[in-house]
Order: structure tokens, then C-alpha cells, then sequence
């Protein structure tokens, strides 16, 4: 093994498996099938994990796709996340499936004895067949994928791939261990046994992240140092550390071809202005910076020096790296990283370069009839807080302390962050209680949660 193959696998925690069939899937006009054909095929068992579910017709449609295999003597699991579901489902559609024979499962609940427990989410998205076929992706379940062409609305662009081979085995483990943390294991009938037999030629690694592991982030850093032509990203949420920000101004400012690719509207609007706060040191090294100019842009996706990928659901920023349980691939084949950069190129024909200088915004060229820039969205996520509360507590404690130059994009937050201190002081001094009250109550639950695992702990002990 190559060194620089032995430090991939150090970083990722996951060794090359070769022998695979990957089939890379832009959007849900190509994912929604291959995963309903998937589906309608299975024989055995249909392991499914999301973030979100949508109660809306792509929702119910998948609902009823999982209700007819279960009468049909599969057995189908289904892991989704509470945060993800928040507001986006409700416990009636859960019971709905429940009811038809599907066995689900919600990942990570408000628990009385964790009162923080929930900030670590399943954000995986991916499908397991009968041990025989495997889907890691980006896309949860709603229409907002599909698109709504009568509001004016486009489809959300993401990205996923279809997967057989050895590979498949790594992907079911994945999930078989996020089915353990949400209660009794899988049966062992369940989990495919080693030794699948070879689909393609293609080696892949299978990196699955669990809170503070950073499998992933490693990677991601060891690409921006080792990457010597290009290193092409598409992130929904980037919020880079300044570490990660600095690898990547560092390659730009040796030659390397450093693109990135953002949303140029999001679903969480503050998003956008925490992703800009963070670009002059990439625009100044030299990082080319392209905004999407449809509804959404929520692929996670890298390609560096034509040979190397990465598909999954980890964002660029803190909260994935290290705070989520999310599922990458990551491909070593040049026939694969060719269609990756194809695909790049045609999604930079609907994106927008940001430039620094007077002129902040230059388009590159678009191909006719592709729509203009859109604002209009749909809906909200509910796990990027924790990376926003990131971004915004480094720019509020650089200018308290002023311990770096802040640049004009960071005046959102600066203003946002003002108002909220005005806001908070104005109803302790009118409202003390409405102050006080929300304290004691956390206070209390925070004092009953380390009790109650304190007795856990003591008996456990005797």
C-alpha cells in the first residue's frame, strides 16, 4: 500500500474494498426511481435511514411502498431523526406505518436524563436491500426534492449513489449499529456475511461518522494538503473551521484549482449570510466561489485531482464533522471522479461567481434557458444551529477581543447579535422572570439528569 493510501485509510477509518458496481445519481429524477426499483425488488429485508421524512405526497408515497412490501412478508426498518422529523411529520404518519407493519425507529428523543443529549443527530441518508444493493445519499424523502413547477419552485440539486458489491456490507453494519443505539439490535439474519461477490472493479471506502470521531474531517483535511491539480466542492452548509479554511487557501495560493460550490438561496436563511462571513480568506488565496442560482443546493460532494470522490450527507462544517452520525463513500477511480467533474461543470453553468472588489458578483456563463436566480424556498432544517452558533460565536469574540480584522460580511451577525443582547437585556430589565423561569426550569432538568445518572452510575457499580 501506498503511503498515501495508508494515511486515507488512517484517517478515515475505513480500508479500501474493491470489487464494487457504484452508479453516481444527480437529483430525485434520478435517485426517487432507482430507489423505488430497489425497493419493489426486495425479497428479504429494506433498511432505510433519513433525516427527514416529509408528510407530503413523496412522503406518503414512500410510506405506501414500505406498507406494501410489508404485507408482503419483507421486513422493512425504518430510522428517521427526531429533529429532522420536528415539524416536517407528524405522529400520526409514524403510527400510519407503524400500524402497516413497518418496524420504525426515532433517532435520538429529548430524553429527562440527557438534558443535551439531543444535539447529536442522525443526519445518514441511505438505503439497504436484501445485503445485495445499497444507496448512500444526500436526499431525504419530500417533495421539495421533486420540485413544485406550479409555484415557480425548482428541485432541490443533490447527489447520491447506487451501490453493489463487497462494499454493501459496510453499508448495512453502518446501519446496523444506528438501529442498536435506537434499541434492540438487528437479527442477525439481517446482516450480510463477508465475502460478497464482486459486481465491478471499482474500490471504494464506506466512512461512517458517529459523534466526535471525525473520520471524515480528517479525510477532508488530508485531501486539501495532498491535492496537487484541483480539489472541487458542493456544500448546502459551509461553515469551514479555520483550520479547514486555511488548508484550502493554502492549496489555492500553490496552484491548485480550488472551487466551491454554495447555495446561493437556503432553506436556512441565516445560513447563507454565516457561509459569506467566512469567504474573503478563500476569495484572497485565491478560491473560486460559486453561489447556485436555483432553490437549493444541498449536495455534499468533493473530487480532487481526477481520481478521487467523496458522495454522502457530511456538510463542511463542525456539526457534521463532528457532532452527527452521517455515511460518506469516498472513490479511488478516475472513470467515476471524470463523471463527478462532468457533473460539476454542468452544475457551474447555473451558478454565480462571487468576486472581491466593487464589482462583488461576476456570472460565468449560462447555458440558454437555464432559470435566472431564484429566492423563493421551501421549509427549514433544524440541526444547523449548532454550526451557526459556531460561526457566530467566533465573529462576536473576535470583535470583543479583536483578535482578527473582520471583513463587511460579517456585519450581519454583528447586527443580529446586537439586537439579541438588546432584546435579552430589555426583558431582564421589564420581565425578570421571563429571564429567570426558563433558567430555573433548565437548571432543575439539567440537576434531575445527573442525579438520575449519578444512582445509574452508583449502582451499576455495586
Amino acid at each position: 500500500m501506498k503511503l498515501s493510501d495508508e494515511a486515507l485509510s488512517r484517517a478515515a477509518g475505513a480500508f479500501l474494498i474493491p470489487g464494487n458496481r457504484i452508479e453516481l445519481l444527480k437529483d430525485a429524477a434520478e435517485n426517487y426511481p432507482a430507489w423505488i426499483a430497489a425497493i419493489e425488488s426486495a425479497e428479504k429485508w429494506i433498511h432505510f435511514e433519513t433525516f427527514i421524512i416529509h408528510e407530503d405526497e413523496m412522503g406518503r408515497k414512500f410510506a405506501g411502498l414500505f406498507a406494501e412490501k410489508a404485507r408482503q412478508g419483507v421486513e422493512v426498518r425504518v430510522v428517521y431523526d427526531w429533529a429532522g422529523g420536528l415539524g416536517n411529520a407528524s405522529w400520526r404518519f409514524w403510527r400510519e406505518m407503524t400500524a402497516n407493519g413497518i418496524d420504525v425507529r426515532c433517532f435520538n428523543p429529548p430524553r429527562i436524563d440527557s438534558p443535551l443529549g439531543w444535539i447529536n443527530r442522525d443526519h445518514r441518508k441511505m438505503i439497504g436491500v436484501d445485503g445485495r444493493l445499497a444507496f448512500i445519499t444526500g436526499l431525504c424523502v419530500g417533495q421539495r426534492w421533486v420540485g413544485y413547477p406550479e409555484r415557480g419552485i425548482d428541485a432541490w440539486r443533490d447527489t447520491g449513489v447506487e451501490i453493489e458489491g463487497p462494499a454493501v456490507l459496510e453499508v448495512e453494519r453502518a446501519f446496523a449499529d444506528v438501529w442498536a443505539v435506537t434499541g434492540a439490535p438487528l437479527p442477525g439474519r439481517e446482516i450480510p456475511a463477508a465475502g460478497a461477490i464482486e459486481a465491478g472493479d471499482i474500490s471504494i471506502r464506506v466512512v461512517d461518522t458517529v459523534p466526535n470521531r471525525g473520520g471524515i474531517y480528517r479525510v477532508d483535511q488530508l485531501i486539501a494538503t495532498m491535492a496537487r491539480k484541483s480539489i472541487w466542492l458542493s456544500d448546502a452548509y459551509f461553515i469551514g473551521t479555520s483550520s479547514y479554511v486555511q488548508a484550502l487557501a493554502a492549496a489555492a495560493a500553490s496552484g491548485v484549482d480550488v472551487r466551491l460550490l454554495i447555495p446561493g438561496a437556503s432553506d436556512v436563511p441565516i445560513a447563507r449570510a454565516l457561509s459569506r462571513a467566512g469567504l474573503r480568506p478563500l476569495l484572497e488565496a485565491g478560491v473560486r466561489v460559486f453561489e447556485w442560482n436555483g432553490s437549493m443546493m444541498h449536495a455534499k460532494t468533493a473530487v480532487a485531482d481526477g481520481q478521487w470522490a467523496r458522495v454522502g450527507s457530511t456538510n463542511l462544517n463542525l456539526t457534521s464533522w463532528l457532532g452527527n452520525w452521517e455515511l460518506d463513500v469516498i472513490v479511488e477511480n478516475q472513470r467515476f471522479a471524470r463523471q463527478m467533474e462532468n457533473m460539476y461543470e454542468d452544475d457551474l453553468l447555473r451558478a454565480t461567481e462571487i468576486v472581491l472588489g466593487r464589482q462583488r458578483r461576476r456570472p460565468i456563463v449560462v447555458a440558454r434557458g437555464a432559470p435566472q436566480r431564484k429566492r423563493k424556498t421551501v421549509g427549514g432544517s433544524t440541526t444547523r444551529a449548532a454550526a451557526g452558533v459556531m460561526r457566530i460565536s467566533n465573529a462576536v469574540g473576535a470583535a470583543m477581543t479583536n483578535r482578527r480584522k473582520l471583513g463587511p460580511a460579517e456585519a450581519v451577525i454583528m447586527l443580529w447579535s446586537g439586537a439579541i443582547l438588546v432584546l435579552f437585556s430589555v426583558l431582564a430589565l421589564i420581565w425578570p422572570k421571563s429571564i429567570a423561569y426558563p433558567l430555573v426550569v433548565f437548571s432543575m432538568w439539567l440537576a434531575i439528569s445527573l442525579l438520575i445518572r449519578g444512582f445509574k452510575l452508583r449502582r451499576s457499580r455495586g
